[in-house]
């Protein structure tokens, strides 16, 4: 406390200083942010709208990490015009209670909820909700996005350590926000085969669920409540939470369980915009009869369409869409083209009938596994002279520059998935003449022994033997699940940075030269990944280990194509690539909807 009071003071003595752009960690919370209380004068308020209490190793500590209330400008603003004319020079000064009343009262007020729902599966709710996420930002609203339940093995991590689904990173992304956290995406169901789900709640492991156990036990148990408490907790926060619904709507066999649509927008108190594929044909039809499928309380919600996807004149669906204003009383509040953008797809949806993938001259082979997690992981070879080859068969390797195991929801399953088509035997029949890299399960694959004494993956105890590749063992226990976000560097080549994070069951006792290092505070870099250059094997737990430049060119300078080398390009930070196509993305969104209604159906206009 004395030292967080000292900050205070010298904030105090300085004054209003707006964005400090010079500070390594800027921005630490959201683009834009004022910086001249870093160190909130009001600590500990124990205003429970902004933080709550935690039990630390000391006792009780008051935690307002996720608070932004004192770094926007005019709230800043405020706070130092007021201690000055009262006079305040310590932070401890009771009177210093007052400026916080005054300031919440002036300033404070319960954010918004707007819910973006789809006509059917792969309508295009995720890239509109960060296109909306976008536009509202440009606007200088503080927003947020958020999905209740998501359904995906593509998942990262946050600061804190705790797993969500990809997709709203990215969200979180557009709309600012440098550290998206749990609360964006409090409920994740990771498929684990068959019709059972690992269900992340927060972030963390909650329990395992078949279909009838999660509509029946965990919805109307914990789930409606998660919902409402994380909803609440960003509504709080931001002025905006930009809510995506999953798959339809008007599912009519579980509409009474459905957390993730209408009744979250009910709990959200949530204006609602469907959203429909024009690409599929049908988009009217679609479009009325998802409408007429949901009751009619929950229907008044809707307060717009939007057309998405139009390829080609997108006039010539005016007509059409001034039909389906008359039809169902709903304007028609925007008409997208096709956005050829470069973001990374939700799930392995968009990889269904798709055999390759890239127009590179290097052809990299993807084991396409039943239970494939991550697989976005690939998405910044894109950006180097690279095409891939989804592989489901043995002869689907033919040709192949180089190898990539990616990872997977089930190790053992997947393993032996690859054996059973004879994959395993075409890759060892590839070792050491071409590059092959493993991520995550695909890189215990490549160890000796895989471990399942305790039956944890593969549902029997049982001891199996990997590929060989490299002298690894990996042991799978009940308390084996790794959650951690990285930053670090090669441990060969040039040493450049990367930046991972690790998602897996399973511990790996490695006895190879390590791949990465990684940095750990105050403490010598931790040796992390497996490496026989001689051997052209490598092997790494670090997803997102081809976003940094570094990865990506080490990675292939051992490639030849047609007996040549071939040239790495030295292309960009894949975030930087990400935040060009949001930009992209936004302005085409921007160009063809009536932002004004867009604003005024939030409800965030003043």
């Amino acid at each position: 406390m004395d030292i967080i009071r000292k900050k205070v003071n010298e904030e105090i003595e300085r004054g209003w200083i707006g964005s400090n752009r010079e500070c390594p960690y800027h921005p630490c919370h959201f683009v834009n942010q004022d910086c001249s209380l870093c160190y909130c004068p009001f600590y500990p308020c124990n205003d429970e709208t902004f933080g709550w209490t935690l039990q630390g190793r000391h006792g009780p500590v008051w935690n307002c990490s996720d608070c932004l209330f004192v770094h926007r400008t005019d709230v800043c603003k405020f706070v130092l015009s007021e201690i000055d004319r009262i006079g305040i020079k310590d932070a401890k000064d009771p009177r210093m209670k007052d400026v916080f009343a005054s300031a919440k009262e002036k300033f404070w007020k319960k954010g918004k909820a707007l819910m973006v729902v789809g006509a059917t599966s792969d309508a295009g709710k995720s890239i509109t909700v960060a296109a909306i996420c976008r536009i509202l930002h440009n606007r200088g609203y503080l927003v947020a996005p958020f999905k209740s339940q998501n359904m995906s093995l593509n998942s990262k991590v946050t600061r804190h350590g705790a797993e969500i689904a990809m997709i709203q990173v990215l969200q979180a992304k557009a709309a600012g926000i440098t550290n998206p956290d749990a609360h964006m995406n409090p409920i994740l169901l990771k498929p684990k085969g068959d019709t059972v789900s690992q269900v992340m709640v927060c972030g963390k492991p909650f329990a395992d669920y078949d279909v009838e156990g999660y509509y029946n036990e965990f919805v109307p148990g914990p789930g409606i409540g998660i919902v409402k408490e994380h909803v609440d907790f960003l509504k709080n926060r931001y002025d905006c939470v930009v809510m995506e619904g999953a798959g339809s709507p008007a599912e009519i066999n579980i509409y009474d369980k459905d957390i993730a649509n209408m009744r979250a927008a009910n709990i959200a108190d949530a204006n609602v915009i469907l959203v429909v594929n024009v690409e599929w044909g049908g988009s009217f039809a679609y479009a009325i009869g998802t409408i007429e499928l949901i009751p009619e309380d929950d229907r008044k919600r809707i307060k717009g369409i939007i057309l998405n996807n139009v390829r080609g004149d997108t006039s010539k669906l005016r007509s059409g869409a001034d039909e389906l204003e008359r039809l169902t009383g709903i304007p028609v509040i925007g008409i997208i083209p096709h956005a050829d953008v470069v973001l990374p797809s939700e799930d392995s949806e968009a990889l269904r009938g798709i055999r390759t993938k890239g127009e590179g001259k290097c052809l990299i082979g993807v084991i396409k596994f039943p239970r494939m997690a991550n697989f976005t992981d690939l998405d910044p070879l894109f950006l180097e002279d690279v095409s891939t080859v989804f592989v489901e068969k043995p002869e689907d390797l033919e040709g192949v520059d180089a190898i990539v195991m990616p990872g997977t929801k089930n190790t053992i399953a997947d393993y032996f998935w690859m054996r059973k088509n004879g994959i395993a035997d075409a890759i060892r029949k590839l070792w050491k003449r071409i590059p092959i890299v493993g991520i995550c399960g695909g890189y215990q694959m490549m160890g000796k022994t895989l471990d399942d004494s305790n039956g944890i993956e593969a549902g029997k105890k049982a001891v199996y033997e990997g590929l060989g590749f490299f002298d690894n063992i990996t042991r799978f226990s009940e308390y084996s699940k790794q959650i951690i976000l990285n930053e670090g560097r090669l441990a060969v080549g040039d040493k450049g940075e990367i930046t991972g994070y690790e998602l897996h069951m399973g511990i790996s006792e490695v006895n190879e030269s390590p791949l990465v290092l990684i940095d750990r505070f105050h403490m010598d870099p931790l040796q992390e990944g497996s490496v026989r250059e001689d051997e052209l094997t490598f092997g790494t737990y670090q997803h997102g280990i081809f976003d940094k430049p570094a990865f990506r060119k080490y990675f292939l300078s051992f490639i030849k194509h047609d007996g040549r080398p071939i040239d790495a390009v030295v292309t960009p930070d894949y975030e930087e690539t990400l935040e060009e196509n949001l930009k992209k993305l936004a302005k085409v969104f921007e160009d063809n909807m009536d932002v004004d209604k867009l604003i005024d159906i939030a409800g965030v206009r003043e």
